[in-house]
């Protein structure tokens, strides 16, 4: 879906556009130059939060030094222009520098380690989380994709990153394969690749249990 700019002009936008709306662009990404909203709602919010506690709390118990955040609170750049992931985890040390710095509305998706998308179903932004992002999370070399349903019920799918030659001329090309996938009342382990590799352990369950 997309909307027009708060300033005249029908689009395509720029990321400068989308920063100088009134409201700062919040709630919306930026895709192929058009502004797309995101689809958020309490039940969402609340699985993403949950999600964000168990990485938070797996890593703190391995000792390994990232930073994770939900909610859109950073912009993601891709070749496709700004997304918003729900949850993401980062080396420390990266983060640390966007503190110190300028701290970038911005930053580059090759410094994720890893990016969670929670799907709001029937909603606009459905087909992005299951189909687009994952092409562009791959293409800036994202270890991990996460795509997580809470409707019907809990679901988790976690996707690793994978090349192999596309065509003819033996280009290598980056695409994420289906790894695991858990329903509620299994029970997940899924490692992450950092200083100190950690393993997240939960049953999709928790994501929506009040």
């Amino acid at each position: 879906m997309s909307v027009a700019h708060d300033h005249g002009g029908p689009g395509p936008y720029t990321v400068e556009d989308l920063h100088a709306r009134e409201d700062e662009g919040r709630g919306l990404e930026l895709e192929d130059g058009w502004l797309v909203k995101l689809s958020p709602n309490p039940l969402h919010n609340y699985a993403y939060r949950r999600l964000h506690e168990l990485i938070e709390t797996a890593a703190q118990q391995a000792g390994a030094a990232i930073y994770a955040d939900r909610g859109g609170d950073w912009e993601i750049s891709t070749p496709s222009g700004v997304r918003k992931p729900d949850v993401i985890v980062v080396p420390r040390h990266t983060a640390k520098s966007w503190f110190e710095g300028d701290c970038p509305t911005t930053i580059p998706g090759h410094d994720l380690l890893l990016v969670v998308e929670v799907v709001s179903p029937r909603s606009g932004s459905e087909s992005r989380d299951r189909f687009r992002k994952p092409q562009e999370y791959a293409a800036m070399g994202i270890p991990q994709y996460w795509v997580v349903d809470y409707k019907p019920e809990p679901v988790v799918q976690v996707f690793v990153l994978d090349e192999h030659e596309a065509g003819h001329t033996g280009e290598r090309v980056s695409a994420y394969r289906l790894d695991q996938r858990a329903t509620a009342g299994d029970i997940l382990e899924v490692k992450i690749e950092a200083d100190k590799p950690f393993t997240v352990r939960f049953d999709p369950q928790v994501l929506t249990a009040f």
